[in-house]
């Protein structure tokens, strides 16, 4: 019923919403005398800030019609190429010049936690200029019917081997934050089954590979409640009319919450400001906070089966770094992973996932060669900085494209550009 309540306040407001965007309108109406005044900024201040608060954000735009490829602006056309009920896979072509070298075909894995693909738009865009960029846009499970059936981590791991295929030898995965232990597990079966398609490179980012490491606040949550806890008390029935009416799901407003409860003093104080912003006609910064929480509010919901079996496995029973993690009921062998190249990234401030939780990767799969391997920890970052910002541009992104280039199935024969294991900085094997 609570998830009922909530579409049901959410379309009690709907009129409220109207009216203030009404009023907004009004107020801000360069016809109106009021509109110059500190008085009509206010008002119109305030109804937008109403507004804002009580709307539902639908799904962004990725919105990358253009990139720069040695200084030269091509044009770039989004393309699905690849669908399943839970998942689209985007390719991300661009109109290259005659001569122009493709660069590595990359597989970006985003999370499935509640935001849309699109929270890692600065990261495509980052990559845009260097490789083929290909990503996984999950779709929320409140949109799809129950007859289209189940959707849980066996499941995604399938998703994940299938695109691998689809797309071929000498792809590159980067896995963001929930996905790694998917990935990880998807490397290890495909190895273990001696599958020709085996990634040439996969690079971890912030993710919970061995939570028992640095645990954070998420972490101990986890870990303190039974997961019947979990089913009980999170888990709810999508209402009547969406189109996934009656599925089971862990709905993106819960998740909200918890991303917002955990720093509720920076996104109060962030509204604030937004409305003083306003006040002042100060453009920029008041657009940058649109920009920034039309991304952050739009969630999507997760299927009850997938959230429940992460949770159970990843968090609570730390299944992978025990050795204890199956894939339709065969154990996982991460030590069968051999062929393809390893490389995990994390934030020094990363509040989600612990420093060490994705390093841990590196020892558990031990018949990586040591020339096929990296870690990379950086400095003053936290989560979000990990795959986006301008230290992610500038110190993360090129160290990726490096390991990804030195890892291309034709170029593993040059050990003497291949990276080794460092922690922190970037060095190649002497």
């Amino acid at each position: 019923m609570f998830y009922q309540m909530y579409e049901f306040n959410h379309a009690v407001m709907a009129p409220w919403r109207a009216a203030a965007e009404a009023m907004r309108v009004a107020y801000r109406n360069p016809f109106n005398p009021l509109s110059l005044t500190a008085y009509g900024r206010t008002m119109a201040a305030g109804f937008e800030v109403f507004e804002r608060a009580t709307r539902r954000y639908g799904k962004p735009e990725f919105g990358l019609p253009l990139t720069v490829i040695n200084g030269e602006e091509v044009s770039v056309h989004e393309k699905i190429v690849w669908s399943k009920p839970f998942c689209n896979l985007l390719h991300f072509e661009r109109v290259l010049p005659p001569g122009t070298e493709r660069g590595p075909k990359l597989l970006m894995v985003a999370p499935m936690s509640g935001h849309y693909a699109t929270l890692l738009r600065g990261t495509v865009e980052t990559m845009l200029p260097h490789a083929d960029v290909y990503i996984t846009d999950w779709v929320d499970a409140r949109m799809v019917p129950v007859h289209d059936g189940a959707f849980d981590l066996d499941d995604y791991i399938d998703y994940v081997i299938e695109m691998i295929r689809f797309l071929g030898p000498d792809t590159h995965l980067m896995a963001v934050c929930q996905p790694s232990v998917p990935v990880l597990a998807a490397a290890a079966v495909m190895a273990m089954d001696e599958d020709p398609n085996v990634p040439a490179s996969m690079t971890l980012m912030g993710g919970p590979i061995d939570t028992r490491s640095n645990p954070t606040a998420v972490n101990r949550l986890a870990e303190n409640k039974p997961i019947e806890w979990f089913a009980e008390n999170v888990v709810m029935q999508v209402p009547w009319p969406q189109p996934g009416a009656m599925r089971l799901v862990y709905p993106g407003f819960l998740q909200l919450s918890g991303f917002m409860s955990m720093n509720l003093d920076r996104h109060m104080t962030a509204q604030k400001d937004f409305f003083v912003h306003l006040v002042k006609n100060d453009g920029e910064p008041a657009e940058k906070h649109r920009e920034f929480y039309d991304e952050y509010l739009a969630v999507m919901d997760l299927t009850a089966e997938f959230y429940l079996q992460t949770v159970d496995t990843v968090f609570i029973r730390h299944a992978l770094p025990k050795g204890e993690m199956t894939h339709r009921g065969r154990l996982i062998d991460l030590k069968a992973i051999t062929k393809t190249a390893l490389m995990t990234v994390e934030g020094e401030n990363d509040d989600i996932s612990g420093v060490g939780q994705t390093a841990a990767a590196q020892t558990l799969c031990s018949s990586i060669p040591d020339g096929m391997r990296m870690h990379y920890l950086q400095p003053d970052v936290g989560h979000y900085g990990v795959f986006n910002g301008s230290r992610f541009r500038r110190e993360i992104a090129p160290r990726i494209l490096n390991f990804m280039k030195a890892n291309a199935l034709g170029n593993r024969a040059t050990t003497a550009e291949t990276p080794r294991v460092v922690k922190g900085r970037f060095t190649r094997k002497s």
